[in-house]
């Protein structure tokens, strides 16, 4: 399903119930309809392959509702979208119910599908009507959701949509989480996942980029045994990777608990701010460590310097990030949450590894992205193995261009960094720009061959980062069309809001020193 389908699909639904509900709470009840659809036909998928491998449907029910280990979740009798769509009567209770009754048969939904009642009042009337109800079954009845026939995170892109059009005055846009299915195939490339690893999100979302490193591995396993990755057989992948993440909003945290669920993947998900209060933790106190990081946090997100420096984790040891960018913040949080040869990606904001190069005297950004690169006398330096520049206009929330971080705790190359300016890899599309699997296999070949291009990518040595004032932007050594990129908007107020904060912090600082020196409230005279 392409997006413009997506998008007009979901628009319709959501015109169905238009007046029952406001618009906010739309998402409140497309988003449960489409887990249980989404549910309901991948069973439908697996009794399917029951079906063809014993040759009769009917001995396929019985078999999955006796022996549940044939297949990768059971629907009790009765409680399917189709059966239930075709009984309107009590239709909120009977879709409440069958919720309920799935929940009980697989244990890891008992909070992620049951959590709305259909048949809840207000004042003594119904919220949504069964009438109501049934057209929006109808309406979502017409796309089949299916693995075959939806890319995985097909719920993240859903929630991202609702928030954008009809919710965003609640809160911020969906697209500080959701990344773009080609971004997370990418990073799942350049992490290539090995049978076994463990691989952390600290800001999953929905979970997309964790699936997308499991079915990379689930590709490579099949690739190896010449089959389709949709027809491997249960114990082809020996060693299935190990899936954490954290996530913060609980609407989120449940649809990323279900995308796992729905591929057969166990994902340990955990409910929390992770820059506050991190949930993988060890029984002495430190932090988990993974073999694989990767994430895509919300860009130049503000915390206040007392998160970084009342931190008892062990996190920050390479400097405190400014108050308008929290950017440096996660990546020490990520790798620190690095196994001693573990390696992570990150989509960050261009700025993240510029700004603050070229300016006179300390920049809190510049300074700790020097210790990545150099080190110093607590953290071990040149980790820094990639950044790859993404072509504008490819995420939901910003037309803004975003960079892909990669850190290594164990080059192949070191004291070298490979730098990938990708910002012409991409076609245009309506309402966004995307990669093509040809722009996918060709930044990953760059990066797999450690190569450098004419007009694409270039090899630079830590010693020329350092002369460059630890500038890693790739539009700084490989410029595709011979100009400097203009600034985008964000960027500027962040570094707008730095240099406010670099000038109150001065201002204390020099009140501090005339106070000594007697001349306190000389503001005031």
């Amino acid at each position: 399903m392409d997006i413009t389908t997506l998008e007009n699909w979901l628009w319709e639904a959501a015109c169905s119930i238009r007046g029952p509900l406001d618009a906010p709470k739309y998402k409140d009840y497309i988003l449960p309809l489409l887990f249980y659809k989404r549910l309901s036909d991948v069973y439908e998928d697996e009794l399917g392959k029951l079906s063809q491998e014993f040759g009769d449907e009917v001995l396929a029910r019985q078999l999955a509702q006796e022996d549940r280990a044939l297949i990768r979740f059971y629907i009790p009798n009765g409680y399917t979208w189709p059966e239930v769509r075709k009984s309107p009567v009590r239709l909120g209770e009977r879709l409440t119910e069958a919720m309920r009754e799935i929940a009980k048969e697989n244990p890891k939904l008992v909070g992620v599908i049951d959590i709305v009642d259909f048949n809840a009042t207000a004042a003594g009337q119904r919220i949504l009507d069964d009438d109501n109800l049934a057209r929006l079954m109808e309406i979502l009845n017409r796309q089949r959701l299916g693995l075959r026939d939806v890319e995985p995170d097909i719920l993240g892109r859903a929630y991202e949509y609702l928030l954008r059009k009809f919710a965003e005055g609640s809160g911020q846009s969906a697209g500080e989480f959701y990344t773009p299915k080609e971004v997370g195939t990418l990073m799942a490339y350049i992490l290539d996942p090995e049978e076994g690893e463990t691989i952390y999100d600290p800001a999953c979302g929905s979970g997309g980029l964790l699936i997308k490193s499991q079915l990379r591995l689930r590709d490579k396993v099949a690739q190896r045994l010449g089959v389709d990755a949709h027809d491997l057989k249960p114990g082809d992948v020996q060693r299935p990777l190990q899936l954490y993440g954290q996530e913060i909003n609980h609407v989120t945290y449940a649809m990323a608990k279900m995308n796992a669920f729905v591929h057969d993947m166990d994902a340990d998900i955990a409910l929390g701010d992770t820059m506050k209060g991190p949930r993988f933790v060890t029984d002495d106190g430190s932090l988990h460590a993974f073999d694989k990081v990767t994430a895509n946090p919300m860009w130049n997100q503000k915390f206040g310097t007392q998160v970084y420096e009342n931190d008892t984790y062990g996190r920050f040891t390479r400097g405190t990030p400014p108050a308008s960018s929290a950017d440096w913040g996660w990546i020490q949080h990520m790798a620190a949450s690095l196994e001693e040869k573990g390696k992570m990606a990150v989509v960050l904001d261009t700025g993240a590894v510029s700004r603050g190069s070229g300016n006179q005297g300390s920049n809190k950004e510049r300074d700790v992205r020097r210790t990545f690169v150099e080190g110093d006398l607590v953290a071990k330096g040149d980790v820094v193995e990639a950044v790859i520049l993404l072509p504008e206009n490819l995420f939901y929330n910003t037309t803004a261009p975003g960079i892909i971080m990669v850190l290594n705790r164990a080059k192949a190359h070191p004291g070298e960094i490979l730098l990938i300016n990708a910002s012409k890899l991409c076609a245009k599309g309506r309402p966004k720009n995307y990669l093509t699997d040809e722009h996918i296999r060709q930044i990953y070949g760059i990066y797999r061959d450690w190569r450098a291009e004419d007009g694409v990518s270039a090899v630079i040595t830590t010693q020329e980062a350092a002369r460059n004032d630890y500038n890693l932007s790739p539009s700084r050594y490989v410029a595709s069309d011979d100009q400097e990129p203009p600034l985008p908007l964000e960027e500027a107020l962040v570094l707008l809001a730095q240099a406010e904060e670099a000038r109150t912090e001065a201002d204390a600082e020099l009140d501090t020193v005339l106070t000594k020196l007697g001349f306190g409230g000389w503001r005031e005279g």
